[in-house]
């Protein structure tokens, strides 16, 4: 059978470790997908450079929308990044009726609900695995081996430059900007480090999962973001000694009136296994009503683990190539007509419990006016952790973890609690997950 002719976009990183891998096993790939999967055109700027790489055989061009005019290609792959350069090319290469595999979670969290529409109006397959979690199958696990279920919610460490900065605090007491000068030094973290630390890398993942899992078109804009820049190391040290860590974790779960999409620092239990998930590894935890909990771990990022995923998705459109649209796998799961409404939750409605670290007064009454206000706020405590006063000093720290309740009803009490005078600094405030 004539072998799919795929052209590649981009020869960085990620497209040279596809390139690397497929040729390498080509035999493999060729008996899982029935038919030679070919990169036969590659484009890059540097055309000499790309050469260097790809050797005889594949035609090397400058101009990516040259493998798009390109009849004899079957699918394009995309490994540019960015949003603007890549959505023309992607919506192009459907125009012209060629199917996609992407690994760019920007560019399908954001665009993904106009890249999808215009590819089942010309028939053809759009393939992201690789856009979530690198090497980690869990697009597929979603969209196929978890079909049966009804998703109650999902819980990732979905960006491995925080987990390894995170991992790195914990284990030697350090500082965020201490840990992130290590992390670029050892390539773990950009130069410009901002869409990991600040949560925006981990949020375009999340979203796309949630979309997946709850049958909702992909909503990036409503996602509720924070990173770990502010995260201090006092904090992890407390988090420790209450039985939990800290992690920058994407959750995403369903509610009585609406879905909750969030990224943010997390207190998770010690005893959870994805609690010991360390370094720049990922993980990702699916709640399902059939399977219970199921867990994915591997590496999140890298040249062949994401070329791994990029390969599969090709074998599963080489599968599929002649097959009739209407019988292949939605893009998001449910079919287009089963897409629904459903709100993502604002912040203010979203159910979680807290850690609060106030920095107080050593005084008779402090603890007894901060529970008053978090009774009357109806927020029940777990625990409470007072630290004693070094020497000399008359003001200590005082850690609660609180039971769950509103982020609304916590932001009015910690308000007023703020506005009390022997609270002596700005409270900080965490949300912890038990997981269960």
């Amino acid at each position: 059978m004539k072998a799919i002719k795929v052209g590649l976009l981009g020869i960085g990183t990620v497209g040279s470790g596809t390139f690397n891998v497929l040729r390498r096993n080509s035999q493999e790939i060729r008996g899982r997908a029935g038919r030679g999967i070919e990169i036969t055109m590659v484009s890059r700027r540097n055309v000499a450079l790309a050469k260097q790489i790809v050797g005889e055989g594949v035609t090397v061009t400058a101009d990516p929308f040259d493998i798009i005019r390109n009849p004899e290609i079957d699918i394009v792959v995309e490994t540019i990044g960015g949003c603007d350069l890549a959505r023309t090319l992607v919506l192009e290469a459907i125009a012209a009726g060629k199917h996609v595999v992407t690994a760019n979670k920007a560019l399908v969290a954001v665009h993904g609900t106009e890249i999808f529409a215009a590819a089942r109006e010309k028939g053809v397959m759009v393939a992201f695995e690789a856009a979530v979690a690198g090497g980690i199958p869990i697009i597929k696990a979603l969209r196929e081996g978890l079909t049966a279920n009804r998703i109650e919610w999902i819980a990732g460490i979905i960006n491995g430059t925080t987990n390894f900065i995170l991992s790195e605090m914990r284990s030697k007491g350090l500082d965020f900007a201490t840990v992130l000068k290590e992390a670029q030094r050892l390539g773990y973290a950009e130069s410009d480090p901002t869409f990991d630390v600040e949560g925006v890398d981990a949020a375009h993942k999340l979203t796309i999962m949630s979309a997946i899992a709850f049958g909702v078109p992909v909503q990036f804009d409503k996602a509720h973001v924070e990173g770990i820049s502010q995260l201090q190391a006092a904090d992890i040290k407390y988090a420790e000694q209450l039985g939990y860590r800290i992690k920058l974790l994407g959750l995403t779960r369903r509610r009585e009136k609406g879905i909750e999409l969030r990224v943010h620092p997390t207190l998770v239990p010690i005893t959870r296994l994805i609690a010991n998930v360390e370094g720049a590894m990922n993980a990702v935890v699916v709640q399902g009503d059939a399977v219970g909990t199921t867990l994915y771990y591997g590496k999140g990022a890298g040249a062949e683990p994401t070329a791994s995923a990029i390969i599969a998705d090709l074998v599963d459109i080489t599968r599929l190539h002649t097959a009739d649209p209407d019988h292949r796998v939605p893009h998001l799961a449910f079919q287009p007509d089963a897409i629904s409404d459903t709100a993502i939750l604002p912040m203010e409605d979203v159910l979680s419990s807290y850690y609060l670290r106030l920095r107080v007064a050593d005084e008779a009454g402090v603890l007894s006016s901060i529970t008053t206000i978090l009774a009357e706020s109806d927020i029940s405590i777990d625990a409470v952790l007072q630290r004693e006063s070094a020497d000399g000093e008359r003001q200590t720290d005082l850690i609660i973890l609180t039971h769950e309740t509103s982020e609304g009803g916590m932001n009015k009490a910690l308000a007023r609690m703020q506005g009390l005078p022997t609270v002596l600094a700005p409270i900080v405030r965490l949300r912890k997950e038990e997981l269960a």
